[in-house]
């Protein structure tokens, strides 16, 4: 069976997206394709099992947090 799921990640604007998208691009090579929309990072995952998603839906939001933290710090 295959799996697909999409996860957005809304920034206050594209700058943001921009720091998120090439600080989670390292860890997304070869299991899922992201892309920048404005002030947006789309994020497509596939596999071949719900758990194989699921992984890697952790790890992608688990990241994501780390960068959502450095946003904060830069902004204060």
């Amino acid at each position: 069976m295959k799996v697909k799921a999409t996860i957005t990640f809304n920034y206050n604007d594209e700058s943001q997206a921009k720091v998120a998208f090439k600080s989670l691009q390292p860890d997304n090579i070869g299991f899922l394709e992201s892309y920048r929309n404005h002030n947006s990072l789309v994020c497509n995952l596939k596999g071949e099992s719900i758990k194989t998603i699921l992984s890697t839906a952790d790890d992608l939001i688990f990241s994501e947090m780390l960068v959502e933290k450095v946003l904060e710090l830069q902004n204060k």
